[in-house]
């Protein structure tokens, strides 16, 4: 009789962690949201000969930390290179927007939410691309190898670094009535 009450209580404390935050509680939202996400929307200034000044938009693997409940650190650690396109346009103007939505777990699909529908929450970052002491590269190492053990084997050659979305704005779009704004402090203060 105990095992069944043990397994019963399990199962309540993994629903629990699991269930999203709830739409007043904006920072933690963005924090879970981050988290619970491997890759994003990274939106640079274009440098390309023809493109120069314009938005363009690429996919990004990306980690705040290894996954689980406790592993979240906020910070989205990339994996880049200068052979990258919107790499290079980061060297001429650091400046970025991220998104990263709900979209991309079970979520939204278990709920059928479609991507644009408020309930399937998703953030826009807004600040910089920058890269990484050493010491801060031992964490960003840990955090995309434990989502994406692949890039430990990409090639060498390529002059991968660790760098970090500085985040100097936060949007929160998770529910109706409109974006919610959460400033970096919020967001690194609440726990996710």
């Amino acid at each position: 009789a105990a095992l069944p009450l043990l397994c019963a209580a399990s199962a309540l404390l993994l629903a629990a962690a699991a269930a999203i935050p709830p739409p007043e509680e904006a920072a933690r939202m963005a924090r879970f949201v981050l988290h619970s996400c491997d890759w994003g929307a990274l939106a640079t200034l274009s440098a390309q000969e023809g493109l120069r000044g314009r938005p363009f938009a690429n996919i990004f693997s990306l980690s705040d930390g290894p996954p689980g409940p406790l592993g979240g650190s906020g910070v989205p650690y990339l994996y880049l290179t200068d052979m990258e396109i919107s790499v290079q346009d980061l060297e001429v103007n650091s400046n970025a927007s991220l998104t990263v939505s709900l979209a991309q777990t079970p979520y939204c699909r278990r709920h059928k939410y479609d991507p644009q529908n408020p309930l399937c929450a998703h953030i826009i970052f807004a600040g910089s691309i920058v890269k990484v002491n050493d010491s801060e590269a031992v964490l960003a190492k840990k955090a995309l190898f434990s989502r994406h053990p692949e890039m430990e084997t990409w090639p060498k050659d390529h002059n991968w670094f660790f760098a970090k979305f500085n985040i100097t704005n936060i949007w929160v779009l998770d529910y109706f009535g409109g974006l919610k704004i959460v400033t970096p402090e919020e967001y690194y203060s609440v726990k996710p």
